[in-house]
């Protein structure tokens, strides 16, 4: 594990009920408080429906987040959420470019721009997300691919954000709900190479502290593994954060 301080993030995707939320969340948070033993950060992005159920639940743990904002401020745009909404649902974080927002709902790394645009002036983190198809890397193309993303979301923009308004990660399309994971040596490879690039473009400041999580089937066995290096400062979760005793594991995995 890094030195930056660790962030284990869940995403609950389209799952549970706001009452089925509010009782994982209930058995999760004493497990992982009482097992802390040292600083990180964690928390869950919830459906919508569920900001209201999981406030109370994760207050003074963990992190209340969401699985994506709008890039507008306000206006005729039905069905979706602002940041300004998220903000005033004590959300601390959004997830931004999950590939399954790009697949589903045709989200482009420009949107994604906006988007994070929207987190920051309302004090909420983006977590960005990128990664490659199975295609890309056999290609090889996979490096190439990751800094298109990096630079059409970011760009210039990077220069006025800071560790505290974003969070990466690197989820490879190949591994979300497939049960493969990247290798710990392919998962720091391509976190090194986003944290050099952080460096090219926002600063060696940036790129120090900057946070850049692994999301792609992390479960409880293979957590510890990926969270040993050097350049992988965290998690995003899947389907173990909804199980309150996998999740836990992970988040104390980091830590021992």
């Amino acid at each position: 594990m890094s030195k930056r301080r660790p962030l284990i993030l869940g995403n609950w995707k389209m799952n549970t009920l706001p009452e089925e939320g509010r009782l994982v969340a209930r058995q999760m948070v004493p497990m992982i408080r009482d097992g802390l033993h040292w600083d990180l950060d964690w928390g869950l992005a919830v459906p919508f429906t569920h900001l209201g159920a999981l406030r109370s639940e994760l207050e003074g743990s963990g992190m209340m987040g969401a699985q994506d904002c709008s890039a507008h401020l306000q206006g005729a745009y039905t069905g979706e959420i602002s940041a300004g909404s998220l903000a005033a649902m004590h959300c601390s974080f959004a997830l931004v470019g999950h590939s399954e927002r790009r697949l589903h709902h045709h989200e482009s790394s420009s949107t994604c721009g906006l988007k994070i645009d929207r987190l920051r002036e309302h004090g909420l983190m983006s977590v960005y997300c990128v990664g490659e198809t199975l295609e890309q890397r056999q290609g090889g193309s996979f490096n190439e691919v990751i800094t298109s993303q990096l630079m059409e979301a970011l760009g210039s923009r990077i220069q006025d954000l800071n560790h505290g308004s974003l969070a990466i990660a690197y989820e490879p399309v190949w591994a979300i709900g497939t049960g493969l994971t990247a290798s710990p040596q392919q998962a720091n490879e391509v976190h090194a190479m986003i944290r050099a690039w952080v460096a090219q473009n926002g600063g060696a400041n940036m790129a120090e502290q900057i946070r850049i999580l692994y999301g792609g089937s992390v479960n409880a066995s293979n957590a510890k593994e990926l969270l040993a290096c050097t350049d992988v400062d965290g998690a995003l979760v899947g389907g173990a954060s909804l199980k309150a005793r996998d999740f836990a594991d992970i988040v104390l995995s980091s830590v021992d």
